[in-house]
């Protein structure tokens, strides 16, 4: 396709200005790459090149903006179409010592001579592996032990309580906390400590191992 002689003067002029060939691709209807052929000896100004980079950042910016929109979208749709599922099960008390079982032989203590210890910071992940514990075994709620791992800026009676009510076990049933020490340089607001669930029977700790390790190998 023949281009006027016209055309190619304002494109040049234009570039010249600082305008991407996006925004005279907007103007002209002319192929970027076309237009990409007639500018590229033109040498910028630095006005030029200050208004062509901020062009070019805000375009990026939005573009990004864009992608986050569109990835935040298609997690919340699996995210809901996960709630319709996970809310049509039917949980028995089998299915829930297993998934029990198989969170504990992600996060828990592997040793076959010790009682069960979970440890971990994600207070979601604590409450629901008690909860499966305590719905799918016969718990006996005494043998809990509870020690909570806080850095020097906590308040540690506030952090006690709070994994407490996470846990639902009396505070009496907790041990001394053991502080971590820290530089000073990064505080995390969100960050409530690590608790270290212990329950105090080398039997369950074993079936929850045992269970874990027969589901793995029927699919390995």
């Amino acid at each position: 396709m023949a281009y006027s002689a016209i055309l190619k003067e304002k494109i040049t002029i234009l570039r010249k200005k600082g305008h991407s060939l996006n925004e005279i691709h907007k103007e002209f209807g002319v192929s970027k790459s076309v237009i990409s052929g007639w500018v590229r000896d033109i040498v910028l100004t630095g006005k030029a090149k200050s208004r062509l980079l901020s062009k070019i950042k805000l375009g990026q910016f939005i573009s990004a903006e864009n992608k986050r929109r569109k990835t935040s979208q298609v997690i919340e749709s699996y995210f809901n179409n996960a709630v319709k599922d996970i809310n049509q099960f039917k949980l028995d008390r089998n299915l829930l010592k297993t998934i029990c079982s198989l969170i504990y032989c992600c996060e828990g203590t592997k040793n076959l001579r010790s009682g069960v210890n979970f440890t971990n910071s994600d207070y979601q992940l604590i409450r629901t592996f008690l909860t499966l514990f305590r719905k799918s075994f016969d718990v006996d709620e005494n043998k809990f032990r509870v020690c909570v791992h806080l850095h020097q800026y906590h308040n540690t009676k506030y952090q006690l309580r709070f994994w407490s009510d996470i846990t639902n076990i009396p505070l009496n049933q907790f041990i001394k906390p053991f502080h971590k020490k820290n530089g000073g340089k990064r505080i995390r607001k969100e960050y409530n400590g690590c608790a270290s669930i212990r329950y105090h029977d080398t039997a369950m700790a074993r079936q929850l191992l045992m269970i874990a390790k027969a589901f793995l190998l029927k699919y390995d």
